[in-house]
């Protein structure tokens, strides 16, 4: 049987869970992106970007039940995203996504994440290069 969604083809909340906790233990050290995050709220950053990921790929829709809209852009707009924070961020999901076994994470589903990535890195950029 053919799986729903890319979320339950590739291992569901589990594999969400490994890759959000992988980008936020290099983040959390990152003197780059670290300084962006509140000291207080590093859990609720992991959260909402494991909902987000997890909703976009076909998974549970706790994203919106609990923020609503994603509105990427607003939400990102009081942070200083360049060029050298949108190359950072994709070199540490970079790193996250490596550290995915091959058979959790076949090449087609690691290159499908990836390009979506890439995309939301791109449209994340609200300052000069």
């Amino acid at each position: 049987m053919q799986p729903a969604s890319v979320y339950e083809a590739i291992g569901g909340m589990e594999t969400f869970d490994r890759i959000v906790a992988g980008f936020y233990a290099q983040v959390r050290e990152d003197d780059l992106l670290g300084p962006m995050y509140p000291a207080e709220d590093w859990e609720g950053a992991e959260q909402r970007l494991k909902w987000f990921l997890v909703q976009y790929w076909g998974g549970p829709q706790t994203f919106s039940e609990r923020r609503g809209h994603p509105r990427l852009r607003m939400r990102h707009a009081e942070f200083p995203i360049d060029l050298r924070a949108h190359d950072r961020w994709l070199e540490l999901m970079s790193n996250s996504l490596e550290d995915i076994e091959e058979e959790t994470l076949p090449p087609a589903y690691r290159a499908m994440l990836w390009d979506h990535m890439q995309r939301v890195a791109v449209m994340l950029i609200n300052r000069p290069v």
